[in-house]
């Protein structure tokens, strides 16, 4: 755990695939919030809208997105939260990695010693 950092996802974090599409998680009316959104943690689905990649000119546009959570020890309801720095996998519909999520902003700074 020691000198993991990153910025804190949340609801309103702007996530793009690596191709333009929108990444927007689904998360519950509830949890624990930042500054008014809700904390972004592994428990959360993450869906892709509006990717437009295509493979040899057939359609294969980014659906989802699963996270891979830091062993930084900080949870909401016993799921890890989510950092810019997580490593991530945009997936395809048959679930192809297609390149990592790119994250745009992020709430604040956390830093875990």
């Amino acid at each position: 755990m020691t000198g993991t950092s990153g910025s804190l996802l949340d609801a309103g974090a702007v996530i793009g695939c690596p191709h333009g599409g929108r990444v927007t998680a689904t998360t519950s009316a509830g949890g624990v919030r930042a500054a008014g959104a809700t904390v972004a943690t592994a428990a959360h689905t993450y869906a892709v809208t509006g990717c437009p990649h295509t493979v040899d000119g057939v359609p294969t546009p980014c659906v989802a997105v699963r996270w891979t959570a830091d062993g930084t020890g900080i949870t909401v309801d016993g799921a890890p939260v989510l950092l810019d720095t997580s490593a991530a996998q945009c997936l395809s519909a048959a679930l192809v990695p297609q390149g990592p999520p790119v994250v745009q902003t992020a709430q604040r700074k956390v830093t875990v010693r």
